[in-house]
């Protein structure tokens, strides 16, 4: 697509120690980093989740810890060169814990006010942390689910990333309604919301 060098590699995002060294072989490999995009998760069986913590610690070491350990590393080495771009895809399901998918809910929760503390502190530095908040995309990833009319497709999400990069924005809901859905989802009291089949 135009790029002038391209590479590839693969990395078990659940062996944290190997973090360091795939970064520094990327950087290597591109001739330094300025834009990072962290895109990887897996959606678990939240009822063996719920069964079995040993199923619910590999979701949240998968989709949370994974990437707050490859954050570190590439926030210490942005910081240090005082310029660079962050973005993380995260998921609307951080918004707020439902039955049907909490713990993966809450991975992404957590790594959503990890990147807003990220956010705070590169600032002065003059490096940019961008949380991406999908809705429904319809990738291998949900390849099971019955789509509707709130399904995104990825080349769209991904638009919206390129646009949110070059824009300079610290958090993205793609598709755009996404906000104002999730916005009345939060506003539910908790009297209510605790008995609804979400």
């Amino acid at each position: 697509r135009g790029a002038p060098v391209a590479r590839h590699g693969v990395l078990d995002v659940n062996e944290f120690a190997l973090h360091a060294a795939a970064i520094d072989a990327a950087a290597a490999a591109l001739g330094g980093l300025d834009t990072v995009l962290i895109a990887h998760g897996t959606l678990g069986d939240q009822k063996l989740c719920e069964q079995d913590f040993a199923a619910a610690l590999r979701e949240l070491n998968t989709n949370a810890i994974s990437v707050m350990s490859l954050l570190t590393l590439l926030a210490n080495r942005f910081e240090a060169q005082r310029h660079g771009t962050l973005a993380v895809i995260g998921s609307v399901a951080g918004d707020r814990g439902r039955q049907s998918n909490y713990v993966y809910g809450t991975a992404k929760g957590a790594l959503a006010i990890f990147l807003q503390g990220l956010r705070n502190r590169l600032h002065p530095a003059g490096v940019r942390v961008l949380t991406v908040k999908p809705g429904f995309v319809d990738t291998p990833m949900t390849a099971s689910f019955k789509k509707g009319p709130l399904w995104a497709a990825p080349e769209a999400v991904a638009a919206a990333i390129v646009a949110a990069v070059e824009r300079g924005r610290d958090v993205i809901y793609t598709p755009w309604f996404w906000w104002g859905i999730m916005t009345l989802i939060k506003l539910v009291p908790e009297r209510v919301f605790k008995k609804l089949k979400l």
